[in-house]
């Protein structure tokens, strides 16, 4: 079965929300845009995770002193195998599949342990300090080089997160660095798997998530590096910024004691943040004023408003999967499609009855929804959206639009209820109020819709 943006819980159809789990949901097919940020267990309140960034650090600074002692290409080694990955799916790939470092970046970063002195005495402290110190090394690199180092925790913890959520395991082949012999070996463990590409996944906390490391090269640039008075000096590129640093580490221990101090300010990024209650209500106010048609792109402002008030008012009982644009009878519709994680009494329903795993929403800033519209639902609705859908519309169906969706579902049971602006309205009072949820909406329409159809 096709699945819009696939996760792993919809290919053993085990229902998760994202807001309930310990850990970010893995996609099958592309990495979450997120990365592990090590100052995150630094700072955490867990002594767990503050031994593992202790584990992290002491085994980087270990390699660091294979390379001092003579034995450089067993420590490049170790370090370009530790450069990626791919088991967490974190990052930007559109295929979960990055690339390693070269050797030449390898040396680069661990020459530091000869070229500066503070570093060759006691280490890192914060091995995020290489981004602002080696080209070529950003987030993607540091969530990488950590994931690495705590592969060991990460597979017990999905073991464990498996055995909790319901989600199968079978025997994997997986890499690991060992961390007494400081070599990389190869072990069979009960791990769930990649359907598309077969390959083990691994689970990660939500708690080490961010978007950006706390310690960075751009917050270092634009907050902390002291550029000269003169033009010239101060558009210098990032190579000139890095051999300054190396050459002058006082001040990037200054910025890391800096960052330290403030480390109260340095929270996880959460894979979903619904808007603002002022800003559902001023999106909603630029809806109802938006004119219906395509008119001065009319439709694509409230397509897009519609995109950030949904995926927000439906947010938990639907994790949005994505929004997407499709050609049928030469119109361009688009849609909004979430995960249908039967967590409400009407979405388990739904799932029962239609087969819904995932639900389209389809946009319509028409004066008046036709029977066209109906159609094109209708013909889309297969595989993983089941026999329901929804179509948003700006003004309530007329009769003969709500008799054909009735005659639908009396000879295919299947199931499209519309909703207009007044319906979006009270989901927006809802989402406010906080009384109940703004799905109840969606479930009272249906409700409607069912009492009119035939026993």
């Amino acid at each position: 079965m096709s699945f819009i943006r696939p996760r792993i819980s919809d290919h053993y159809n085990v229902p998760l929300l994202q807001n309930e789990v310990d850990f970010a949901i893995p996609f099958l097919n592309e990495d979450i845009p997120l990365y592990i940020d090590p100052f995150l267990l630094w700072k955490s309140p867990s002594q767990q995770d503050n031994a593992l960034h202790t584990q992290i650090i002491s085994t980087f600074n270990r390699i660091g002193e294979l390379f001092v002692k003579g034995k450089e290409d067993e420590a490049i080694s170790l370090l370009t195998d530790m450069s990626e990955c791919n088991e967490v799916g974190l990052g930007l790939s559109k295929s979960r599949t990055g690339k390693q470092i070269s050797s030449s970046t390898s040396r680069s970063i661990l020459s530091l342990y000869n070229t500066i002195p503070q570093i060759r005495s006691h280490g890192f402290n914060h091995f995020e300090q290489i981004q602002i110190l080696v080209e070529g090394i950003s987030k993607d690199r540091i969530s990488d080089f950590t994931c690495s180092l705590v592969k060991s925790f990460l597979i017990d913890y999905t073991i464990d997160q498996c055995h909790k959520n319901g989600i199968p395991l079978s025997k994997q082949s997986i890499t690991r660095l060992d961390y007494t012999t400081l070599k990389i070996i190869e072990e069979s463990v009960d791990l769930p798997f990649n359907p598309v590409d077969k390959k083990p996944l691994l689970f990660v906390p939500k708690r080490w998530l961010r978007y950006i490391p706390w310690i960075n090269y751009e917050d270092y640039f634009a907050n902390h590096f002291v550029r000269d008075i003169d033009d010239a000096q101060s558009a210098q590129d990032r190579i000139n910024v890095l051999n300054y640093n190396r050459d002058n580490y006082d001040a990037v221990e200054s910025y890391i004691v800096q960052k330290e101090r403030i480390s109260s300010d340095c929270k996880n990024d959460p894979l979903f943040k619904q808007i603002p209650i002022l800003s559902a209500k001023r999106a909603l106010t630029n809806i109802k004023k938006t004119p219906t048609g395509n008119k001065d792109n009319a439709d694509k402002i409230y397509e897009d408003a519609m995109v950030n008030v949904l995926s927000s008012f439906l947010y938990p009982h639907l994790d949005f999967a994505q929004d997407q644009s499709r050609i049928e009878s030469g119109t361009q519709i688009r849609d909004l499609i979430f995960y249908n994680n039967r967590s409400f009494d009407f979405l388990k329903d739904i799932y029962d009855q239609y087969e819904a795993r995932q639900i389209v929403v389809e946009l319509k800033n028409v004066e008046s929804v036709q029977r066209d519209h109906v159609n094109q639902l209708n013909r889309y609705m297969a595989d993983q959206f089941g026999r329901f859908g929804i179509i948003f519309t700006r003004n309530p169906a007329p009769k003969n639009i709500l008799k054909n969706t009735i005659d639908l579902w009396s000879g295919q049971r299947r199931c499209i209820i519309i909703l207009d602006d007044s319906d979006l309205g009270l989901m927006c009072q809802v989402f406010e109020n906080k009384q109940r949820y703004p799905i109840e909406v969606i479930k009272k329409k249906y409700i409607e819709f069912t009492r009119q159809c035939p026993g």
